[in-house]
């Protein structure tokens, strides 16, 4: 069997389990001749047990209008809103400070996002959350 030739690589950023037709969806795939229900009702079925939470996905379309797809971990700033139980971030990151993270959040976020990161090792990973952390306004306990 031949392999197959890839047509595009789509990312986007959806809602676990809350993926439908409709923009983004929709408008990134059209183009692609993908069939979008087909995809939402595998992308809703494999992120159904993480529902609430921005999961990337990096769909692969095939020149004969086939796809398949990799889940990503969710972004660092979702992880850590969630941890500090803030709605957004900063307006003012450099000089207003808006919420805490422990030093136990931060080793967390960094284990769950350990696989996209260019890390080598843990330390490397907290010292990116960290990073992220300060330029969303959240100072960092312990």
């Amino acid at each position: 069997m031949a392999k197959k030739r890839v047509a595009a690589i789509v990312k986007i950023q959806i809602p676990a389990g809350k993926a439908t037709p409709a923009p983004p969806v929709g408008t990134a795939l059209g183009p692609h001749g993908v069939p979008i229900m087909e995809f939402v009702k595998q992308y809703n079925a494999a992120t159904e047990s993480q529902i609430g939470t921005i999961i990337p996905v990096e769909i692969t379309v095939f020149e004969d209008r086939t796809f398949t797809f990799i889940l990503k971990t969710p972004p660092a700033p979702v992880l850590l809103l969630q941890k500090a139980k803030l709605p957004k971030g900063s307006k003012n990151p450099g000089k207003e400070i808006i919420g805490t993270v422990t030093e136990a959040d931060i080793e967390e976020v960094a284990k769950i996002k350990m696989p996209d990161l260019n890390a080598y090792d843990l330390d490397a990973a907290k010292q990116q959350i960290r990073g992220s952390a300060r330029s969303m306004g959240l100072k960092i306990s312990g």
